[in-house]
């Protein structure tokens, strides 16, 4: 009994290998506090979770509920669309919701990368663009993401004969695991680089309504012409505290679509339709509530970055969006020596930086994902941490 060769590319998800050791230190009775996953730690608002249940008790609503999404949470997704970015799509066919938007991140590389093709994928990034390549049996140019830089892929350093060979380009702003922010500038240059050379840009835009400060993340799709190259994965799991629920979107070009669609169609059957009309009551409901989840997420980020800074003497910047602070590892340590030092002395979990690519060396992702009095106590025991 042998698995398939291409496992030997594709290692335990470190998430999950994570969980496990986290476990067992929590059995020897450490009190561990994890600041290493990006999940919401509250709930959706009740108004959503009523939805749920409302619709759960209508008993026609236990069947498949169809491959392209309920016409509810079409026409749900293509408002949002319509009023969060000013982005006008196409009912019919530019707009198509995932059980999660990393189902649909992993399936459209099947979609549209053959085996020998080429995908562009930042480092350090998200783990399934690159893991999405493999599973298609394509390869991966990274693109480094570098401080000098903004953390933006610097486009022109891509060489000729890799941009040729490449059929997928992977961008993120809000970025994950480093926080940066792209202004529309920079989004106008990448679409005119993918159409020169013919490649599909996946923009991963979760975190676009995770935001502070007054900043308000844009659309890639809101570039003209940008549908003409440029698809846009979107979750409702950051923007509306529904991780577990696996509700999510692709937007944007109606041929990366319809062949995701033609995957997708062949490995699932859709999304639970009580999951469904909960998440078009999410994005058609008052958004008040998220506007006051983003000034608890700022709260716990100034507290974070005051100790990184004043009490470790760390070097990170204050993001306006998304859920991550990039603080640099201290003087003479991995990033990996120093999460382990810090895990074990304190109990508090981050990630080390190269778990997202070798660029991401030298740095820790802390996550904002925890109760605030959690938090409060992490930071307590950062101010008592001696390196």
């Amino acid at each position: 009994m042998k698995p398939a060769a291409r496992l030997d590319s594709l290692p335990v998800y470190f998430f999950a290998a994570l969980a496990a050791r986290l476990k067992a230190l929590q059995a020897q009775g450490l009190d561990v506090i994890r600041l290493d996953m990006g999940s919401p730690d509250g709930p959706p608002a009740p108004f959503i979770i009523e939805a749920l249940a409302k619709s759960a008790a209508d008993l026609g609503h236990h069947s498949y509920a169809g491959y392209l999404g309920t016409p509810a949470l079409r026409k749900a997704l293509v408002n949002y669309y319509a009023d969060r970015f000013g982005v006008a799509l196409n009912l019919a066919d530019e707009i198509l919701p995932l059980i999660g938007s990393k189902e649909g991140i992993a399936n459209v590389a099947l979609a549209w990368l053959d085996p020998g093709d080429l995908a562009l994928v930042p480092d350090p990034g998200y783990p399934t663009y690159r893991m999405g390549a493999y599973m298609a049996g394509a390869g991966v140019y990274d693109m480094p993401l570098l401080e000098e830089n903004g953390f933006l892929v610097d486009l022109a350093a891509i060489p000729t004969d890799v941009a040729r060979r490449a059929r997928l380009m992977w961008l993120n702003y809000p970025n994950n695991p480093t926080g940066a922010i792209a202004p529309l500038s920079y989004f106008e240059q990448a679409v005119d680089f993918c159409r020169r050379y013919d490649i599909l840009l996946c923009h991963d835009v979760p975190y676009a309504d995770v935001c502070y400060d007054g900043y308000r993340a844009p659309s890639l799709l809101s570039i003209p012409g940008a549908k003409d190259v440029a698809i846009e994965f979107n979750s409702l799991s950051k923007s509306h505290n529904m991780a577990g629920w696996r509700v999510g979107m692709v937007a944007g070009n109606k041929i990366a679509i319809q062949a995701l669609l033609q995957i997708k169609s062949n490995v699932d059957t859709g999304i639970f339709w009580p999951i469904q009309d909960a998440a078009a009551a999410a994005l058609s409901g008052d958004q008040g509530w998220v506007a006051e989840r983003n000034a608890e997420y700022q709260r716990r980020r100034d507290l974070l970055y005051d100790v990184l800074v004043n009490n470790l003497g760390l070097r990170v910047a204050r993001p306006t969006a998304g859920l991550y602070l990039w603080p640099h590892v201290p003087a003479g340590y991995t990033s990996a020596q120093f999460v382990e030092k810090l895990l074990l002395e304190t109990g508090i979990s981050l990630t080390a930086g190269n778990e997202f690519g070798p660029h991401g060396e030298g740095y820790v992702r802390v996550s904002l994902g925890q109760t605030t009095p959690r938090v409060v106590e992490a930071a307590a025991r950062l101010r008592k941490f001696k390196l």
